[in-house]
């Protein structure tokens, strides 16, 4: 089970990167929105009453939110800085600069999609089944790099 818990509705866009990986892994997960600053309450009820072996926390500016999550669990915290003001740096330098002893993972700007699949990957330690899917996964990918090398060689024979 992954919990993404976003900052404010929206975020949703970030989230949807994410979602139709886990849909296509059969992973199950929750989508919620709570604000580290405005319902502060919110965020420690989900956090504490949720069934998540990983929590995914997308949030812009001051991207509070992956480490108020951290600071309320034990569990993984994945955070995704989202793309606002500075170009996203604000929230970036956020997330990764946390304080010694509360760490989250922290992908790139936007990187929903990165965010599951990490998540994933940290449900694959105790799951074998879910490890077998995601070197597949990684198969197609390497198969689909493969067939567009060869493309661009065949389009640009000498």
């Amino acid at each position: 089970m992954i919990c993404i818990i976003m900052g404010s509705e929206s975020d949703l866009k970030i989230a949807e990167k994410g979602i139709p990986i886990l849909k296509e892994f059969g992973v199950e997960f929750e989508v919620r929105v709570a604000s580290a600053h405005r319902t502060p309450d919110l965020v420690e009820e989900i956090v504490k009453n949720s069934k998540a072996k990983v929590f995914i926390a997308i949030a812009g500016l001051a991207a509070h939110l992956p480490g108020v999550v951290a600071s309320l669990t034990t569990k993984p915290v994945i955070a995704v800085p989202v793309e606002s003001k500075l170009d996203g740096m604000d929230a970036l330098l956020s997330c990764v600069q946390m304080p010694p002893g509360i760490p989250t993972a922290t992908v790139g700007i936007d990187r929903g999609d990165n965010a599951a699949l990490l998540a994933l990957e940290i449900l694959a330690l105790s799951d074998e089944e879910l490890a077998k899917k995601l070197e597949k996964y990684r198969e197609k990918l390497k198969e689909k790099v493969m067939n567009s090398d060869k493309r661009v060689r065949e389009l640009y024979k000498s």
